[in-house]
């Protein structure tokens, strides 16, 4: 028998925590970053469940717009409200309320596709998903965000708060400013928009306590939504309740401004999520030090 054998340590696993990533293209390193991890693990569940159960994920993605059509119609209700108490309020109450959409997405497990813009990507990037995986997840959940959207719009439209609205009110309004915005415009409000909401959640992804988490995420999607950037999900809740509230009468919204607006909104929301803040983090997280997320 060989006497080194007998005499050996054992090798030391390496700590999750603290191992530092080897330098071997042959191995597999180590995540350091307490963030990463938890994005990985959040992709693997959406890709496998995207490949067990394609309907069960189409589900997930129309209730994430059926979370964010009752927040933005809680939005226009109440700024409807306070504009006649208090002409100048209805910005503030709309951005308010509107905030609650996200709270329910995150806590309800519902899959917006403007925050796997990030997922995918960043899984693309570092080598967990294929290309081909990454725009499937990601149309599908962008198809049944709209679908979710146009569908429970129109159930929205159908009750009280919004029958026979006045020709002139905040959300027929609002939505007639969004549709004579500028290509430039769009692009780089939609940029910002996606920077926020991404952000939103890598505040839920770092905070362990729900009641931080919940006033986090209402802060922070605060400052989209009162600022009126543009969020190509949430506009299709948006303009779909202003189409079937107004009855198709609301000045310049025509299929192709419509389309204009989304287009645009989804180029720049990429930009933004994916980019700016997905593989930015990504990026710089790729490290040999500890200086991790």
């Amino acid at each position: 028998m060989d006497a080194n054998f007998l005499t050996s340590r054992p090798a030391q696993l390496p700590d999750y925590d603290t191992a530092t990533p080897v330098d071997s293209e042959n191995e597999q390193t180590v995540e350091k970053s307490p963030l990463f991890r938890k994005i990985d693990d959040a992709l693997m569940n959406k890709v496998a469940l995207f490949q067990s159960s394609y309907a069960r994920y189409a589900a997930r993605a129309m209730l994430a717009t059926l979370f964010l059509t009752l927040g933005t119609a809680a939005a226009f209700g109440t700024a409807l409200q306070a504009e006649k108490l208090l002409p100048g309020s209805g910005k503030f109450t709309f951005a308010f309320m509107f905030s609650w959409s996200l709270v329910m997405i995150i806590f309800m497990g519902a899959e917006l596709g403007t925050s796997n813009m990030l997922f995918v990507t960043v899984g693309v990037y570092r080598k967990k998903i294929h290309f081909s995986t990454a725009a499937k997840v990601l149309g599908t959940t962008l198809l049944f965000n709209l679908i979710g959207g146009v569908f429970f719009a129109y159930l929205i439209s159908l009750t009280g708060p919004f029958q026979d609205l006045p020709s002139a009110n905040y959300l027929f309004d609002g939505i007639a400013a969004k549709l004579s915005k500028s290509s430039i415009q769009i692009f780089v409000e939609a940029i910002f928009a996606n920077i926020i909401v991404n952000t939103a959640f890598f505040i839920n992804l770092r905070m362990k306590d729900d009641a931080g988490k919940v006033m986090a995420i209402i802060f922070v999607i605060f400052i989209f939504a009162f600022l009126g950037y543009e969020h190509v999900i949430a506009n299709f809740p948006a303009f779909s309740l202003a189409f079937f509230a107004s009855h198709g009468t609301i000045a310049g919204m025509t299929l192709g401004s419509v389309l204009h607006n989304l287009f645009f909104a989804l180029i720049g929301n990429y930009v933004g999520g994916a980019l700016v803040i997905g593989m930015t983090y990504a990026w710089m997280n790729k490290t040999k030090t500890n200086y991790v997320d």
